[in-house]
């Protein structure tokens, strides 16, 4: 199973009430998408992957080299120890655990060989498959809340791949910190005035970032019970 690949260059032709609709779909099922045919020149992104490469290679790599987690696996490879390596974070050795992102709409410009991004869909873990020069696109839990549940904020995580680096150049974009977020009156008021249940409180964004940053890991829905509270 692969997650939904979008023409997003049919958005300016006769097809773009059904590209809408397929880009609706995928945020109400997957939370995930990507798009192709963007319209991001392709010498942009090329230099875009150079300059991300140097970079790594300048400021990243030795840093890495020289991490303390990388430090004490040499040392027990050396000294061929059966120790065990306690109270480290590991994160920077094996990937990033599961999490749904806090703020608004993600874009994510992926390597185009090597992967490592996975969501979870239907309780199954599923590969965000390389794609060359296509953007990953995903919902965070402030469209959640928006679109009262409409729209998914997904579980996602990332392994590290004995294949090789792994490019990862996310686009974050957020509200601003003082926002207040709350589900949309569209979507909580039906034609005929009655009103739909709010899932989701209000809140401000600045109050949510600040548990989330606590609680990233964890799940989403206490997150939104806290900040209610405030």
């Amino acid at each position: 199973m692969a997650i939904p690949v979008i023409d997003f260059s049919k958005l300016d032709g006769e097809d773009r009430a059904k590209t809408l609709a397929q880009i609706a779909h995928c945020c109400e099922e997957w939370g995930f998408f990507q798009l192709v045919n963007h319209g991001i020149p392709e010498e942009l992104l090329e230099r875009v992957k150079k300059v991300a490469s140097e970079c790594y290679k300048l400021e990243r790599e030795e840093n890495f080299k020289n991490s303390k987690p990388v430090k004490l696996l040499n040392e027990l490879v050396e000294k061929k120890s059966e120790d065990k390596l306690e109270k480290l974070d590991w994160e920077d050795l094996t990937g990033l655990r599961a999490h749904t992102d806090a703020g608004g709409i993600i874009l994510l410009f992926q390597d185009d060989e090597v992967k490592g991004l996975q969501i979870l869909k239907d309780w199954v873990w599923i590969d965000v498959q390389p794609m060359k020069n296509s953007i990953v696109i995903n919902t965070g839990d402030q469209i959640e809340v928006l679109s009262n549940g409409r729209y998914k904020s997904v579980w996602h995580r990332v392994f590290a791949s004995a294949d090789g680096n792994r490019r990862s150049i996310a686009s974050f974009y957020n509200p601003s910190l003082k926002a207040t977020i709350e589900p949309a009156q569209e979507l909580v008021e039906k034609t005929d005035k009655q009103v739909v249940d709010s899932i989701y409180p209000k809140f401000v964004f600045g109050d949510y970032m600040a548990v989330y940053t606590e609680q990233k890991f964890l799940p989403k829905e206490p997150r939104f019970q806290a900040v209610k509270a405030k």
